[in-house]
């Protein structure tokens, strides 16, 4: 990213997260630029000493009605009126930002917000959400339940209520501008789910992530089947539709009723049974050995299900004579706790 445009995030990041602190700069910076722009003024029209020029600006500003410091010429003169002019509307703008920052309670509101950005700028490795409808709602307080950290992006008033209630990290703004996403820490994010209401801002905001932080995981939702390709053209790496999953899930329900609530009854902890992915690092004693050799069975009583090779394939029910190789990823059944032991074994140095 080149420095122009970060200086252009940063700024757009500023205006977004403290607007009217942003109004304040502004204000102040318009001030200094018009006392500095008149004192080389006065120097340079009238030939006046450093002091004077600055002392004139000075009672011109605050209008407090002193004597010139010597006669003036007419072009100080208009010179003079455009200091008053520029003065004064500073100060009502500065004032105006200030007493609608006090009649709101502003005050309390930005030490909060600092507090949270500090937070989510200490975060590695979280999960970001667009959006705190329906779907963003669900899959934050599910990450949440998992004791991951989670930040949300959200716009709406009644949605950041809501979230305010609920105790989850968030930024107020627009997904699709860069200096929202990377306030809530995208270049340090492990993963990102877009999940807005439309589908042209999720195609939006995966392309935009993807080109911040080429190594994030990105999820996206869609509810129209053609839009899939194109949400993965811009850079997710999965997309789900809630209506096609929900109706298949519906289809099993009626077909499959006994397996379908046992999966849910795992899935809402009900019962103590978890699935889990765990990682073989190249320190693991599982690397090349078979998977009967393992003895991952009868040391943690947990299911093998399936293994997802390092080229991609995946192995279903893997059989006795399966190697395990370093990089694999063990998809695994069982209780939490014993899941707990065999990722120590699977990945020692975690």
């Amino acid at each position: 990213m080149t420095f122009l445009k970060r200086a252009k995030v940063l700024r757009s990041q500023a205006r977004s997260l403290h607007p009217f602190g942003w109004s304040i700069i502004m204000g102040t910076c318009f001030i200094l630029l018009l006392i500095m722009a008149g004192t080389s003024g006065y120097m340079l029209l009238e030939k006046w000493r450093f002091i004077e020029s600055l002392y004139m600006v000075i009672i011109t500003l605050s209008t407090v009605g002193f004597m010139e410091v010597k006669p003036l010429s007419d072009t100080a003169r208009v010179m003079t009126m455009l200091i008053i002019f520029g003065g004064v509307g500073a100060f009502f703008y500065l004032g105006g930002s200030l007493a609608q920052m006090l009649v709101e309670g502003k005050f309390q509101n930005i030490l909060g917000r600092r507090r949270v950005q500090k937070i989510i700028g200490k975060l590695t490795g979280h999960y970001i959400i667009c959006g705190y409808g329906r779907i963003g709602k669900v899959v934050a307080q599910g990450i949440q339940n998992e004791g991951l950290d989670v930040v949300v992006i959200e716009n709406d008033k009644d949605s950041l209520a809501q979230l305010g209630q609920d105790k989850i990290l968030y930024i107020e703004g627009d997904a699709t501008k860069d200096g929202t996403l990377l306030s809530a820490g995208l270049e340090k994010a492990k993963c990102l789910i877009a999940a807005l209401s439309e589908d042209a801002d999720n195609v939006f905001v995966t392309l935009t992530s993807r080109q911040l932080n080429p190594k994030i995981m990105i999820i996206a939702r869609t509810d129209v089947e053609s839009h899939v390709s194109r949400l993965k053209q811009a850079g997710a790496d999965n997309v789900f539709m809630p209506y096609n999953i929900g109706g298949l899930r519906l289809v099993q329900s009626v077909l499959r009723p006994t397996a379908t609530s046992l999966l849910d009854l795992a899935m809402r902890g009900d019962i103590n049974l978890q699935m889990e992915e765990l990682p073989v690092s190249k320190h693991s004693e599982f690397v090349d050995k078979l998977v009967k050799n393992s003895g991952i069975r009868p040391r943690f009583d947990i299911l093998i299900v399936g293994i997802k090779k390092s080229s991609g394939e995946m192995v279903f029910n893997p059989g006795p004579e399966t190697i395990i190789n370093e990089g694999d990823l063990l998809i695994a059944l069982g209780k939490p706790e014993n899941l707990q032991k065999l990722q120590r074994v699977c990945d020692p140095a975690a």
